[in-house]
């Protein structure tokens, strides 16, 4: 157990801070309308910025689907999820003119006439502002042939001064495996520009991820520890304690832990934490040291991907007082699948600043916490001078040198840790570990903005810094591929059980080094 030390910055609001908007008039198509994304996350982030006077005066929404609604049906079917989902609270007066904003389009996504009635009914530029933004809220399968009949309506052209501007936003998955990410890549940038397509993780929308680079960046006494020489291993963690609600299950067995998290989510924290001093803040001088760092990870080759990648599947057990069936009795789940619900590895950059510091990270479903984290554990001082006093209420005894580890917690709870050793109060030189604590909610009083808010406004401002460009998508992939390619060709490689409610299995445990362990697992 640590002392905690509380961090208090200045006393002024965050309200102080000059409000973003979006000037320019536009209209924003969601394809999959009527689909879960869109009425948990998309309008309701919309919502909220347009309650907090972010979006422009002129703006349309359109909500396209096959379902058979008008626009007053739509906004009958929405009026509620939306309220329900949305974090802010609305009078009754500013909700009702939000709606307004928003239309239902019928269409068939396999049939282009439905796209050229669009076109059409875009021509009403006074209803629906010539600078779109075009939302693949989808199956992935979809994705090609979307923007391919959005060209052929002239829905979208690559950009031209003084035309209106026209994006594309791709959710996840982007692609299966490196080489369906490649050829949906050339086809995508074989109809756009790279600057017109926002590939979407939301991860890269929460605060404590855009703020890992203001840390790291803007205090000069972090930076130049950033390296081998001071850093023992970094751990990257994203725990959930949710298995397949909802009917995840038939879209989860065939992607699992490694393409639906590590691919993208746990590669792009990575990144940020490991990453070279940008040149600058514009989108492409980050986005390529980004890219920098996958190309310096090393792909795991047969041997390291037996001796550094463990997968596992959660079993039946009991949460809570609870009964939790395994995993291969989830609904939609096939039975005897060996999709992996966990999967934790161990990777290393093999560049300059990071030779020879291991990178660990782990994902998994039906765990302890729900937490999501970065880890920078340092070394260890090389002359043990001290005696560290470990204290678990009323029993204390010494042990060994305590490392110190700066964490950067991204969910639920956004705040930066960083715990320290320090003198404890007694007649005896011994030292215990302390923590310092920043946490948001408890510095600035204000609510932080849901991830899809900060991407949203992004989106419709036209800065691409928090998404992914087809590079890095490819490269990330060069690190997966190969994983999954063993696993393939070697079925006989263990797929470990863990109990609903742990960490995990314990083979996860044993894949850090001597003198190391998962730093979270409280």
């Amino acid at each position: 157990m640590s002392a905690n030390i509380h961090v208090r910055t200045s006393d002024k609001k965050a309200g102080s801070v000059p409000v973003v908007k979006v000037d320019q008039p536009l209209t924003l198509v969601i394809f999959g309308g009527t689909g879960d994304l869109t009425r948990r996350k998309l309008l309701p982030g919309l919502l909220a910025l347009f309650d907090r006077g972010m979006l422009p005066e002129q703006f349309a929404i359109v909500g396209f689907g096959r379902r058979d609604y008008d626009t007053d049906s739509y906004r009958a079917l929405m009026a509620g999820e939306v309220r329900a989902y949305s974090r802010v609270v609305v009078s009754d007066a500013r909700y009702e003119t939000f709606m307004q904003h928003i239309s239902y389009f019928k269409g068939d996504l396999d049939n282009m006439d439905s796209f050229v009635g669009l076109y059409e009914q875009f021509k009403d530029v006074e209803a629906f502002p010539a600078s779109k933004v075009f939302y693949l809220s989808t199956a992935p399968s979809y994705f090609g042939s979307i923007i391919s009949s959005l060209r052929k309506a002239g829905l979208v052209n690559r950009p031209e001064a003084g035309k209106p501007s026209s994006r594309v936003v791709i959710e996840k998955p982007f692609g299966h495996d490196l080489q369906s990410a490649y050829d949906l890549n050339q086809k995508v940038l074989r109809l756009l520009d790279e600057s017109q397509v926002y590939r979407i993780d939301h991860y890269l929308g929460k605060e404590t991820v855009q703020n890992i680079i203001s840390f790291r960046f803007a205090n000069a006494i972090f930076e130049p520890v950033f390296n081998s020489r001071y850093v023992d291993h970094i751990q990257v963690t994203a725990s959930e304690t949710v298995g397949m609600e909802s009917g995840r299950g038939a879209y989860y067995d065939k992607a699992g832990g490694l393409r639906d998290m590590m691919q993208n989510h746990l590669l792009q924290l990575l990144c940020l934490v490991t990453m070279e001093p940008p040149s600058g803040l514009a989108a492409d001088a980050i986005r390529n040291e980004k890219v920098k760092v996958l190309q310096s990870v090393r792909p795991p080759s047969p041997e390291d991907v037996e001796q550094n990648v463990i997968r596992a599947q959660y079993a039946a057990g009991t949460v809570d007082g609870e009964p939790i069936v395994a995993y291969v009795n989830e609904d939609r789940v096939p039975a005897g699948t060996r999709t992996e619900t966990f999967v934790a590895a161990k990777l290393f950059v093999e560049n300059w600043r990071w030779a020879g510091v291991p990178m660990y990270l782990r994902t998994g479903k039906r765990m302890k916490n729900k937490a999501t984290s970065i880890s920078i554990q340092f070394k260890v001082p090389p002359l043990k001078f001290f005696r560290t006093l470990q204290c678990d209420d009323d029993i204390c005894d010494f042990s060994a040198s305590e490392p110190n580890v700066l964490t950067f917690w991204i969910s639920p709870n956004e705040g930066i840790s960083l715990s320290f050793s320090a003198k404890r109060p007694s007649m005896q030189l011994v030292v215990e570990n302390a923590k310092m604590d920043f946490q948001y909610d408890e510095t600035w009083d204000v609510d932080l903005p849901e991830a899809y808010e900060t991407l949203l406004m992004d989106i419709m401002r036209g800065d691409s810094t928090l998404f992914t460009r087809s590079d890095e998508v490819e490269a990330a992939w060069r690190i997966v591929d190969p994983i999954l390619d063993h696993w393939r060709d070697r079925p006989e490689i263990p797929l470990h059980l863990y109990e609903p409610g742990t960490w995990g299995p314990l083979a996860a445990k044993e894949l850090m080094h001597e003198g190391a362990a998962w730093v979270n697992e409280e």
